[in-house]
């Protein structure tokens, strides 16, 4: 096999450069998605374990009312807890919502991305192919 002409190598070399450059974008993307990811699935913010810490003080203090309460406040506190019950599953509902169109965002993301590569990586080979 004889050696490849100058052209040749300078087109192999300016596919390595093409490669080196959806390198360097991925990685810079990965990072990016990975800053957003830390902002939605990071640790409780304050605002979130202080509702968490009213709905558990509602609920307590709800049900403990119901049981040492009089006949006529016991059927009001069991309602309140029941309600503020409701309202924590709705909200988690939302949140878990969010999450998943995050996430089917974040897929669709990686599936455009992989298509782009292997059109990239299919004409590459058609390139060898033909040299």
């Amino acid at each position: 096999m004889d050696d490849p002409g100058p052209r040749e190598q300078y087109k192999v070399e300016e596919e390595l450069q093409d490669l080196k450059q959806e390198l360097e974008n991925f990685e810079k993307e990965k990072e990016r998605v990975r800053a957003i990811v830390g902002k939605i699935g990071g640790a409780p913010k304050t605002r979130v374990k202080l509702v968490n810490a009213l709905f558990i003080a509602v609920i307590t203090v709800s049900v403990v009312v119901s049981i040492l309460a009089p006949e006529e406040w016991r059927l009001i506190m069991i309602e309140v807890a029941t309600v503020t019950v409701s309202v924590k599953i709705l909200y988690l509902m939302h949140a878990q919502m969010r999450v998943a169109h995050f996430e089917f965002w974040i897929l669709s993301s990686l599936e455009w991305r992989i298509n782009e590569v292997m059109k990239q990586v299919r004409q590459l080979r058609k390139d060898l192919d033909k040299s």
